[in-house]
């Protein structure tokens, strides 16, 4: 296996929102920028086929910031507004208008027949907190505005692992995902921008069809597993396991924003107060406020129907322009094959699976608590307005540190035996000539969550389901094969999920209490009031996980 060899001043891991939009930032600023991307940019990510709203914060629209922030913290951004640093939150919404206004000057239409459109995730009679867009498009131009300023981009490489320690970081080390590669990037600055933890943590809606889910199931906490193990710190690992937002029946795909109608029961109550009939100003938010007490199939509530019968021709038109600009053209064109007419059927909806919402500690910054080492988007504080954002203030803080620092002179004993490492298990999952392969590896992880650190968490069922992920980790080691490079791929993910499984479950056993949009323990039903305005974080030290308590200056309360 060769190995290349590639110098930059700001490399960042992955290219969706965040990437791109920090690999423009820091172009544009001087830096020699590198983006690795696993996949290609130009259809990577989660919003690989488009979306439809971003939060923004206007004045003239949402009155004063707290406003805005009490406003919004009452649907969807509730849970985690109650574990994000307030200065975190504060750029993201404080400056979410500025790159909307780029975006729009580059080519992505931010503005509905000429105005910021605030509609859907809204309560009646309060401003709506995001503005839709159509970003059907979105990758292609980010991915076109990158190599303008004079980015590389380089697709079919994964970020394996950061190279240094946890005094700072001094590159990465990649593997290409179509040839037999490794790639050894020297950099000033990295940027961790490889999306979140989808599908492949918890079995999904549809477990034979892992792929099925409103995230690519290639996103694996690549950056997360990376970061950690560099001695990073990642913090609410244990938040998931819990009822989640429904989307539509086993074709997930987001974009509930858009839907204009209003959710049912199946005798045709509405399943919340806000709305009676379809109004695209709304849509119905109910399923943002309570959707676990209102909707959940274990315990019989539900099922839940969208109706928008009565939806006028103007409404119907404009949801499905947004539904197709949120990715959702398939489905779209899945129910006028089928006869499916919005203006008499009512769709069925479904809770989405459970997963892991787990993030690396960073400040408004974009910093992390290595030096030299920056994340954006879902790594942290995502969605696609805080993607955007901290993509762009990450660039730019990135550069601001490379201009400062020179490229790093490297630990090359230590970073050679990483490389090493990764190689050997490279070319022991290749030549295995029998064994398991990535899917095994990967269901026997998903059913061991579900079973023991899904919707009933308790300190036995918790250590049982701590000690098979332990278990199944040493076995992936030793016997996981791969028959092409897509396979190798898929099983590099695989460990970096188990890794970061054995987080999810040391964090949740740590967490004695059940928290609303964290976790529920069936041996500790209370909510620990000396917990409140307080995070979880672990790291590693001394090749161990250590959790500590944080108290964070909340967004809300």
């Amino acid at each position: 296996m060769k190995t290349e060899k590639v110098e930059t001043d700001v490399l960042i891991l992955g290219g969706g929102i965040a990437g791109l939009t920090a690999a423009i930032h820091a172009a544009e600023l001087g830096a020699k920028v590198v983006v690795a991307d696993k996949c290609n940019t130009l259809h990577s990510g989660s919003g690989r086929a488009g979306n439809d709203d971003m939060a923004a914060y206007i004045p003239e629209i949402h009155g004063t910031l707290d406003q805005y922030i009490e406003n919004y913290g009452k649907g969807q951004a509730g849970a985690t507004s109650r574990t994000t640093p307030r200065a975190v939150a504060v750029t993201h919404y404080t400056r979410a208008l500025e790159v909307a206004q780029l975006w729009d000057a580059w080519g992505i239409p931010m503005k509905y027949k000429g105005r910021w459109e605030c509609c859907g995730h809204r309560f009646p009679g309060l401003p709506g907190p995001h503005i839709k867009y159509a970003g059907a498009k979105q990758k292609q131009v980010l991915t076109e505005q990158s190599l303008k300023r004079g980015a590389e981009i380089i697709n079919r490489v994964m970020g394996l692992d950061l190279l240094g320690d946890a005094k700072g970081v001094t590159g990465a080390v990649g593997v290409d995902t179509r040839q037999d590669r490794i790639v050894e990037f020297a950099a000033k600055a990295v940027i961790l921008a490889t999306g979140g933890i989808g599908p492949r943590m918890y079995l999904g809606a549809t477990p034979a069809l892992m792929g099925n889910d409103t995230s690519p199931f290639t996103l694996t906490g690549d950056g997360r597993a990376a970061a950690y193990r560099l001695g990073a710190e990642l913090y609410q690992m244990e938040t998931g396991g819990l009822p989640t937002l429904p989307q539509l029946k086993n074709y997930l795909r987001a974009g509930k924003g858009s839907w204009v109608g209003v959710f049912r029961y199946p005798d045709g109550r509405p399943v919340g107060p806000y709305v009676t009939k379809p109004d695209h100003r709304f849509g119905d938010i109910i399923s943002e406020v309570g959707s676990g007490e209102l909707f959940d199939p274990a315990t019989g509530k539900g099922p839940i129907w969208m109706d928008c019968r009565g939806i006028t021709d103007d409404d119907l038109e404009y949801m499905e322009w947004f539904l197709f600009n949120e990715g959702n053209k398939g489905d779209l064109d899945h129910m006028r094959e089928e006869g499916i007419d919005f203006r008499k059927h009512q769709i069925l909806f479904w809770p989405t699976p459970t997963r892991s919402r787990g993030k690396i500690w960073q400040n408004e910054k974009a910093e992390t608590s290595i030096k030299g080492l920056y994340c954006a988007g879902d790594e942290s504080h995502g969605g696609i307005g805080g993607a955007a954002v901290f993509g762009w203030v990450s660039g730019e803080e990135a550069t601001k540190y490379a201009k400062k620092a020179k490229l790093p002179s490297p630990d090359k004993e230590r970073d050679k035996a990483k490389i090493a490492h990764w190689k050997s298990s490279i070319e022991a999952i290749q030549t295995r000539q029998y064994g398991p392969n990535w899917e095994d590896a990967n269901v026997a992880l998903q059913h061991t969550m579900n079973d023991f650190a899904g919707l009933t968490r308790t300190e036995p069922i918790l250590e049982t389901g701590l000690a098979h992920v332990r278990r199944l980790r040493k076995k992936v080691d030793t016997i996981m094969r791969a028959v092409n490079r897509w396979e190798l791929t898929r099983c590099l993910e695989t460990i970096n999920l188990y890794d970061l499984a054995e987080l999810v479950i040391l964090a949740a056993l740590e967490r004695k209490e059940s928290r609303v949009g964290t976790q529920k323990r069936l041996d500790y039903e209370y909510t620990n009031p000396l917990l409140g305005g307080k995070v979880l974080v672990v790291k590693k030290v001394a090749d161990k996980p250590v959790l500590e308590w944080r108290e964070i200056q909340q967004t809300i309360k």
